[in-house]
């Protein structure tokens, strides 16, 4: 990688700089653009790092000379909490690319005062319209899809160094008579199962949360249904479907706040933008 460097609005970013940004982003840039030509890669890589630094310094600049004083015990504090996190003090200043702890407490102060900054940047937005929210939810349907679900009960006889197999079958067979003989199957619950809890009502589930033997099971029992003895890696199991649910889409009430929190955060990334490109423009940027 040639050498190179930057003067923006008078302050020099070191060589170093933009090739620790290089590294940071290597792995996961490398891993999303696996199919593109290498050079190609390296070259973007390089470009998107240069990015970063710059718009860094742009803003780090800014919080410096309008951010608030930062209490010199809260730094110390954050620097005592990312010590804590390393056994080998050189990895915290290699991965931090500082020489020392005075370098990584100036990065903490810069860093809050950049999050206050931007805080104070975002603080004057207005919240998504409810018109808004709606035309989202409109032309994104495909996001609220739900899954099928269905509400499930079971009794259970674990099979394990306690219970032999013959002996959970045993159990398990009783509880099946008593089902069979009209008993109900909340009162059979308590009598027998092993995981008593909630009178082993499992709540409501979806394909993917349990074990495939079970599945196979109860998603082709009918609401109301219960099933004949099966078999699972835990031991034997009868269940009972109480309600079913389809697959379909999510009402607007139902992800109203989803929605509301995914349109902040794209009209916060946009008003952050906006304020980089101000920067930016009056910046005076020098490759040296």
């Amino acid at each position: 990688m040639l050498n190179m460097a930057f003067v923006v609005n008078g302050e020099k970013i070191e060589d170093s700089a933009i090739k620790h940004e290089v590294e940071r982003l290597r792995p996961d840039y490398e891993r999303v653009f696996a199919d593109q030509d290498p050079a190609e890669r390296e070259a973007q890589l390089l470009d998107w790092s240069k990015e970063n630094v710059i718009e860094r310094a742009l803003i780090n600049q800014e919080a410096r000379s309008k951010g608030d004083e930062i209490p010199g015990s809260k730094i110390e504090e954050t620097l005592a909490k990312l010590k804590e996190q390393y056994d080998d003090p050189k990895q915290l200043y290699k991965d931090l690319n500082a020489e020392d702890d005075e370098k990584i407490k100036q990065d903490i102060e810069t860093q809050m005062r950049v999050e206050q900054t931007l805080n104070k940047v975002c603080e004057k937005m207005a919240k998504p319209s409810k018109a808004a929210i709606k035309q989202y939810y409109e032309q994104n349907k495909d996001q609220f899809r739900t899954p099928e679900r269905i509400r499930v009960a079971h009794i259970v006889k674990h099979v394990n160094w306690q219970t032999d197999e013959e002996s959970a079958y045993r159990a398990i067979s009783e509880a099946h008579k008593e089902l069979a003989g009209g008993a109900a199957f909340e009162m059979v619950v308590d009598k027998y199962t092993d995981c008593a809890d909630n009178g082993g009502d499992l709540g409501f589930i979806m394909k993917g949360q349990m074990v495939e033997e079970f599945e196979d099971v109860v998603f082709n029992l009918g609401t109301g249904q219960s099933s004949d003895i099966f078999r699972t890696r835990f031991g034997f199991h009868i269940a009972k479907v109480y309600a079913r649910e389809p697959e379909g889409i999510a009402g607007l009430e139902d992800v109203e706040d989803r929605i509301t929190e995914t349109l902040q955060e794209q009209m916060r990334e946009k008003a952050i933008d906006d304020f980089v490109d101000s920067l930016r423009d009056k910046a005076k940027i020098e490759e040296v």
